[in-house]
């Protein structure tokens, strides 16, 4: 199934309940932004090992979670007229030139906090 299929499934499924009116931009992103908090709840103050049980017995509830901020998000773009896996594409390039490999490879450091560092030379 291609992403265009499942956003005709949830422009389907929204219209047939008659909620586009409640789908505006605002109330969309307030909708995955608590999607995304039902996530975390899944994982807060957890330790790693709790969190590998936790995927493992609630694998099925996160996974509800995870889905519903994919409809959400998918739905958005929609909305929008944004062409998501465009969008993600295009970002994935952005992304590539503010983080190089070479130069950020296992840091967790933001864009604008690694240049100043020389990059690594042991490889």
């Amino acid at each position: 199934m291609q992403l265009k299929d499942i956003a005709d499934k949830i422009r389907v499924f929204r219209d047939e309940r008659d909620w586009k009116q409640f789908h505006n931009p605002k109330d969309m992103a307030i909708a995955i932004s608590i999607e995304a908090s039902e996530l975390l709840e899944h994982f807060l103050w957890k330790s790693p090992d709790e969190v590998e049980k936790r995927i493992r017995d609630k694998h099925e509830d996160i996974e509800d979670e995870i889905a519903d901020i994919g409809i959400y998000l998918t739905e958005l773009a929609d909305n929008l007229g944004i062409d998501l896996l465009t969008a993600m594409q295009r970002k994935i390039t952005k992304n590539e030139a503010k983080y190089p490999a070479d130069q950020v490879r296992g840091s967790s450091k933001k864009y604008n906090e690694y240049h100043d560092d020389p990059p690594p030379t042991d490889r």
